[in-house]
């Protein structure tokens, strides 16, 4: 998944059927996937009623490696004429029937996915394919209407964290960890993930990790469990809703709070 946050990068879209990504981009965020072989588009909020979504995606047919002045041949010198871009050619631009929405209407940069993925997906986060983990977890968390953001960046001073799943209450934010195997092994990556939710906890975050185990055989007795009951201590899920919504597991139906609580 790709970025529109310009209306002339659309239109070239649209009817040129190019789109560029820097190949700086490409080496940090795609190295793993790259060549892609689809794209779809995420549009921002310059787009009116499309905005916050995917609505658009094609298949790729061809990749080249140009300075951006090769792109805009018309444009100026400066400083920016000299950066290197993949020039990505679609076969088409087909439109989904349905868009693929962002709940909290997040600012992303690219998300590695499959076309399995994006073909079943109603909303962002369901595309993110980094772990089998953080699947299995973000499945039955959906169950139960548990609406997280997935691989959420969070900046606290100079340091920057990437969240597995953040979840946002009424009256805190919990990031939600899934830890492999070896996670108790390493002891210099547990003082780093000590440090780091000492770092979050400065700036409002509680912390829930769950090992390899627990996920894939205490899900519905250990792991949703404490996940619904720090939700509700912290006064219920913040998604949207005129109040805050509590989670009930015995009847797996979200209870949206009344005035008095």
């Amino acid at each position: 998944m790709a970025i529109i946050n310009d209306k002339a990068d659309f239109n070239i879209l649209h009817d040129k059927l190019w789109y560029r990504i820097p190949v700086s981009s490409a080496t940090k965020w795609l190295k793993e996937y790259w060549p892609p072989q689809w794209l779809a588009f995420y549009q921002t909020k310059l787009f009116g009623a499309e905005r916050y979504a995917i609505n658009y995606y094609g298949e790729v047919v061809h990749i080249r490696h140009v300075l951006r002045h090769e792109l805009f041949p018309g444009e100026p010198p400066s400083p920016k004429s000299g950066r290197h871009y993949y020039q990505v050619f679609l076969k088409s631009l087909a439109r989904l029937p349905k868009p693929i929405i962002s709940r909290r209407r997040r600012r992303l940069v690219f998300i590695r996915t499959t076309l399995e993925k994006f073909i079943q997906a109603e909303e962002i986060n369901d595309l993110y394919n980094d772990s089998p983990l953080e699947d299995a977890l973000w499945q039955a968390m959906k169950k139960q209407h548990i609406w997280a953001e997935r691989q959420e960046h969070v900046e606290v001073k100079q340091a920057n964290y990437m969240l597995d799943f953040a979840v946002y209450c009424a009256q805190g934010k919990i990031n939600v960890e899934a830890n492999g195997d070896s996670y108790h092994l390493d002891k210099e990556a547990v003082y780093r993930d000590k440090q780091r939710n000492n770092d979050l906890a400065t700036i409002g975050w509680q912390v829930l990790r769950f090992t390899t185990p627990q996920i894939r055989e205490q899900m519905a007795d250990y792991c949703l469990p404490k996940l619904v009951e720090t939700i509700n201590n912290l006064g219920g899920l913040e998604d949207g809703g005129v109040l805050p919504r509590k989670i009930n597991l015995d009847s797996a139906a979200p209870r949206q709070l009344g005035l008095f609580g």
